[in-house]
Order: C-alpha cells, then structure tokens, then sequence
C-alpha cells in the first residue's frame, strides 16, 4: 500500500482507504468488524464516515455507522490508525439531525460531542463539513441559480468555531466535502486572514465518468495544497459493469431508487460499457480499471473504497498494485471525449 501526505497537513494516508456508509444498513455491525479488520490487514489506515450515515439516510438508522465503528475502534491502537467524519450541513434536510443541521457554532459544538461518543474516542483525525452551510449547486445539478440562495453562516464564523476544537484536541484537522472552487478559495483565505487552522483536504466524487475536479478544484487544491479524498470511485456500483451484465444487480441503484440520481443519467450505460470494454481488453476487471485511474491522478490523495462483501473489498484493494498502462490510458482518453462527465 502507497501512502500520501494528505494536503499540508501530518497525515499520511492509505492511497485506498474504507469508505463505511454501507454500515448499518446493508451491512450488520459483524460485517462492517470483519471489513475494518481486513482493510487494515491490507495497509488501509484511513476510515471515513459521518453522523448522518448508513445510506439511504434515514431517522431510524441516523448515526448507527459511527457506532459500529466506535465498537471496533475501542479495541484498536488508536494512534495507528486516521479517522475522519463528517458534520452534516443543511443541503438535504434530514429533520432528524439537530432538528435540521447547520454548520454553526452550536450546531458544530454539538456534533462533534455526538461523534466522538459514538467513535468511542476523545478526537478525530479529519473533521469535515460534509456539505456548505450556504447553497450551491449539487446531486447532480450542474449550474449556479441565484435563485436558490439562502441565508447562511458566514464561513469565517464556521472556521471560528471549527478552531475552537482543534485547540481543545477534539479535531486534529479539518477539511471539506462536496465544495466548489469558490469554498475552498474562501476558507483559505479566511485562515490565512485569521489565523486560523487551515484546511487540509476535500472529499468530492471522482471517477471515470465525473471528473469535473480536473478543472478549477484541482488549480485551486493544488497552489492551496489540499488533497483530494475521492469518493464514489465506481459511481454507486456502475464502473464495476454490473449494472450492464444485469440491471437488476443488487446494490444501491437497485435497493433504493431515487437515490443516487446523479448516477442515472442518459449517457451513463453507453459510457459504462465503453470502460467495461477497455478493463476486459486488458485483462482487468471493470473494477480495477475504475480505481486504478482514480488512486494514480497526480492531485489524488486518496481513493474512499466502499463495499457490502468482503469479496468486493479484497478486489478493491487488489488494485492497488495496479498501474494502467499508456495504451489503456489512452483509450480511456478517448472515452472522456466522447462522452464527457456524464455522470457529474
């Protein structure tokens, strides 16, 4: 397993690390044990969750992933090991959370209480905003609409309170998800203005058929020197192809329709197939040639794996030792002009 310096901070994380949000509802508290203790058998030292997992999110599992986590973790050296989650913003409601979560200064005091309880631990490693406090486009929307802005809080006040845990030890490091270039450019400024902790990472999708980070984010990370955590690098089970094979596979798509519709859109099976065809003239498995392509781009810090057995888990991270070659990269090339970012 290759590690990385995360961003500009002391972390140094697995190039594949365990995504959880499968924990609590497609897999039992044994299932998600079995999968921390083989992630980290095969050098993963990186584990990421949030408050408001298992997936689909709802009121009767709210917060059950970091419970299953926090069951394991106490048995565990803890200072081996990297863990981050998230505090829920207010993009998507979710009533159940705080009666309707926001990135503030009560609301971050008290998250953070609940995380830690659950994770059975006195600190996380990465603290992260899982969405902005304010609006902006994303579920796969695509475009800014003034229309939808909203009152927020202002981000100055959310790295305030953000610093006031890392001066108590709570919070090691902080970082984002689901950000756009304009978020990431402010709370850099806003640290360096401030003096405040600045942000060390971004947790936004990145795969094959989303590689919109490419553009602006990847610019803004890298002279700001954030690292990208990955997530959803097989967009919700489709670059493993079997979706193509048979559209009725157990997984996400299948079990809970309407979510993950920034997945379901019209170019995604026809681009699929393009990737499935590339990974089998290779002699890969359409798994590996997803996560090989994500975990070797120059600004990827690391790659969030997310699995409901522990035979998709083993696959994932046999691709570790998998380097495309200049043909396949090539080709892949060829995809993305013909049909670009489908599932943004």
């Amino acid at each position: 397993m290759e590690y990385k310096q995360l961003g500009s901070s002391d972390l140094h994380v697995s190039a594949l690390s365990l995504g959880t949000m499968t924990f609590g509802e497609q897999n039992s508290e044994a299932d998600a044990h079995a999968q921390l203790d083989y992630a980290v058998s095969r050098g993963v030292n990186l584990i990421d969750t949030a408050e408001m997992y298992p997936v689909a999110p709802r009121a009767e599992t709210v917060h059950r992933t970091e419970s299953y986590i926090g069951s394991w973790l106490k048995r565990q050296p803890r200072d081996k090991l990297i863990i981050a989650t998230k505090i829920a913003g207010p993009a998507r409601g979710f009533g159940w959370i705080r009666n309707g979560p926001r990135i503030n200064r009560e609301h971050i005091a008290a998250a953070i209480e609940g995380s830690l309880r659950r994770l059975q631990t006195d600190h996380v490693d990465l603290y992260q905003i899982h969405w902005p406090d304010r609006y902006v486009p994303m579920f796969g929307a695509t475009s800014y609409d003034m229309a939808q802005e909203r009152d927020s809080t202002p981000i100055a006040e959310q790295l305030q309170a953000l610093a006031e845990l890392v001066k108590a030890g709570k919070v090691r490091h902080i970082g984002l998800s689901n950000e756009t270039p304009w978020g990431v450019s402010e709370f850099v400024r806003c640290a360096e203005q401030m003096g405040l902790p600045k942000i060390v990472s971004i947790q936004n999708a990145y795969h094959l058929m989303n590689r919109t980070f490419e553009s602006g984010l990847a610019e803004m990370c890298r002279h700001a020197d954030v690292g990208l955590l990955g997530y959803s690098p097989l967009a919700f089970g489709w670059l493993s192809g079997k979706y193509i094979a048979d559209p009725k596979a157990y997984g996400r798509v299948t079990l809970f329709p309407g979510f993950g519709q920034r997945y379901m859109k019209p170019n995604v099976p026809a681009t699929t197939r393009e990737y499935v065809r590339i990974a089998n003239e290779a002699g890969l498995t359409p798994a590996t040639l997803a996560l090989a392509f994500a975990r070797t781009r120059w600004f990827s810090g690391s790659v969030i794996l997310g699995a409901t057995s522990l035979n998709q888990l083993k696959e994932n991270l046999d691709s570790a030792e998998v380097t495309l070659s200049a043909e396949v990269l090539k080709q892949i090339e060829s995809v993305h002009s013909l049909f670009p970012n489908p599932a943004p």
